[in-house]
């Protein structure tokens, strides 16, 4: 079985694979400073609860886009589980696409692995939004080149801000504002929740609209992350979403490199 690393910016999730399917997975939050020792107990602790078995792990693929956990994640497939893992990063390893980029080391691993998973499962152009701490939107074409993306602000990073700069706004829920309410604030939370919302909603179609104009031929938009469903529910602009996009990401570019 392959264990299977995405590390963001703020959760670190741990996926037990078989095949192609996810049979096991657990998040923990993101610390630099965590060793390979106390994700061992974390993560055989959890293993136990599932009945799964440390000898069960034959394989290992990690990306992370916070370096200093490279290190001791690294430690953990090694120690614990006694295989070398793969690592994500661009040159020494085959991802399946090329990357159409002027310095191709500055994408992060997050959205290489997405892409990698979009375009293996869909067909034609393609638009890959990330809801992470940030909100990434990654271009994939047919032929299967990544050629860049955008990277605004996560939408809690947006109202963590505005909670943290203003000192007499609540912290408040991301959500639209409930029943008939319309997007003009009759209150202070009212008014938060449609900026925050709707405003957000505005940013995924307007910059979905931009990016689809500089490209040729129909576009399919991906989105994955933890509030992709939320806003699927509320645009037009997203196509599908796929929730375990980079966990699939990982998978497929360990078997491309089975071997190696």
């Amino acid at each position: 079985m392959l264990l299977a690393i995405d590390v963001g910016n703020t959760n670190i999730v741990f996926a037990i694979c078989e095949g192609d399917e996810i049979r096991w997975r657990w998040r923990i939050s993101t610390d630099g400073q965590r060793t390979a020792d106390e994700y061992a107990v974390w993560l055989h602790q959890l293993m136990q609860l599932e009945g799964v078995e440390r000898g069960l792990i034959d394989a290992a693929i990690i990306a992370t886009v916070v370096p200093p956990t490279l290190f001791n994640l690294q430690r953990l497939a090694r120690k614990y589980f006694n295989v070398e893992p793969l690592v994500v990063a661009v040159g020494g390893i085959n991802l399946g696409l090329r990357i159409d980029m002027p310095n191709p080391a500055e994408v992060g691993a997050d959205r290489l692995v997405n892409a990698v998973a979009a375009h293996a499962a869909h067909p034609g152009n393609l638009i890959v939004v990330d809801f992470g701490t940030a909100t990434t939107f990654d271009v994939v074409s047919a032929d299967g080149a990544y050629q860049g993306g955008v990277i605004a602000p996560g939408i809690n990073l947006s109202m963590d801000a505005l909670y943290q700069a203003a000192a007499k706004l609540p912290r408040i829920a991301v959500e639209p504002p409930g029943g008939n309410l319309g997007v003009i604030g009759k209150g202070t939370v009212h008014a938060m929740q449609s900026g925050v919302f709707w405003g957000y909603v505005g940013l995924i179609e307007g910059l979905v609209q931009r990016i689809t104009s500089e490209i040729n031929g129909p576009v399919t938009v991906i989105a994955t992350g933890g509030l992709a469903t939320l806003f699927n529910r509320h645009t037009s602009a997203i196509d599908s979403v796929d929730g375990d996009l980079t966990i699939r990401g990982l998978i497929r570019i360990h078997a491309l490199n089975q071997g190696q």
